[in-house]
């Protein structure tokens, strides 16, 4: 049976060599990198890389444990994820907990017994025993996204409190000022984080927010569209609805659309967590983005501090209002022209005018008697 000096051989490179070209090392030119290739195919070389781990205590291997893998917000972190551990030499495995305390164990428990370096999770609402488990064995762990209470865990995530509060002056200055907000699960860490930024923000913005315009969802596209019903059935519904993430968001178009009404004529749509598509469509969805890609390859970077030895610190970074077409009037492109503070005045009043112009509009489509609604 071949062995790798073997191979080293045949292909008139050092056994070093070989083990970076093993481990998928950027470092290697392709040139050398197929020459090697070409001498495992001719030797009918098959690494064993159970027996290098246990030879080297290091499987260069991540765990990766994801929400929900229907999610495009998921899917882009693990891609880049992906893309951060293979610059470092690094393969990652990947596991969809489907947003349930059991599954993210059993991919925990299986990650762990096929000796992965480190675990990158993005933990459920639950901190479940096994989860504790790891945290006081001081095996390498990194919260994405989300963070569980009362755990002393390096994380990784995003702030939208700015961006929800802009967003907020924004659809105030677009004249709205009925607005309701469908929030994640408040067992979640974003699901509170949320909802928290957004009645504070509401009410510095003065926007009327009763709490029957607050309703609670599960971050699925089934619960968007179901509350979206709702609040459009309210005697009084609301003029805007802001929803806690993309997939809510598809859910919300579904019943706006089943519905016949126009957006943003007879009902605005705001999403936290923005999608490629929702720039595509008409409107264009205004949306709250966060920097996806970027919290993956930090979060890569914050866990190999760990397996480096040196101090990991959390990282929070900030999301960002994209302003589109959904909630107003719009410029150039597609683009919502938001009046800020230091807008000229008549250009505010003709954006308040505007705004209630729509929310009489709106009122009759939603009663489907528009000859008995007066603005």
């Amino acid at each position: 049976m071949a062995r790798i000096k073997d191979v080293a051989a045949q292909a008139g490179v050092s056994v070093a060599t070989v083990s970076r070209v093993l481990n998928d090392n950027p470092a290697v030119t392709e040139e050398t990198r197929q020459r090697v290739y070409a001498a495992m195919a001719a030797l009918n070389y098959v690494p064993n890389a159970v027996a290098r781990s246990l030879r080297t205590e290091a499987t260069r291997t991540l765990g990766l444990i994801i929400g929900d893998i229907l999610n495009p917000f998921f899917t882009e972190l693990a891609r880049a994820v992906e893309d951060e551990a293979r610059a470092a030499g690094y393969t990652v495995v990947i596991g969809n907990a489907d947003e349930r305390a059991d599954r993210q164990d059993h991919y925990v428990r299986a990650l762990l017994e096929q000796r992965v370096d480190g675990l990158l999770v993005c933990p459920t609402a639950e901190v479940t025993p096994l989860v504790e488990e790891v945290v006081r064995g001081g095996r390498p762990l990194v919260f994405l996204d989300r963070v569980l209470p009362g755990l002393d865990v390096p994380s990784v995530r995003a702030d939208g409190t700015e961006a929800i509060r802009e967003l907020a002056g924004h659809l105030r200055d677009l004249g709205h000022r009925r607005v309701a907000f469908i929030s994640g699960p408040g067992t979640l860490s974003t699901g509170r984080e949320r909802t928290t930024a957004f009645l504070a923000a509401a009410d510095e913005a003065g926007l009327a927010v009763p709490p029957e315009y607050v309703r609670v969802g599960d971050f699925r596209t089934g619960s968007g569209q179901a509350l979206t019903a709702a609040l459009l059935d309210l005697p009084e519904p609301p003029e805007v609805i802001f929803l806690g993430d993309n997939l809510m968001a598809l859910g919300a178009l579904d019943e706006i659309r089943e519905r016949g009404l126009r957006i943003p004529d007879d009902i605005g749509i705001v999403s936290f967590d923005d999608v490629p598509w929702f720039g595509h469509i008409s409107p264009p969805i205004t949306a709250i983005s966060q920097p996806t890609a970027e919290l993956g390859r930090r979060a890569v970077r914050v866990l190999l501090d760990m397996l480096a030895g040196r101090r990991a610190e959390s990282v929070v970074l900030p999301a960002h209002l994209i302003v589109r077409s959904s909630c107003g009037e719009s410029g150039e492109g597609g683009e919502c022209v938001a009046r800020g503070a230091t807008g000229e005045a008549a250009e505010r009043g003709q954006a308040g005018t505007g705004g209630r112009e729509r929310r009489g509009r709106r009122t009759a489509a939603l009663a489907g008697e528009e000859g008995k609604v007066t603005a």
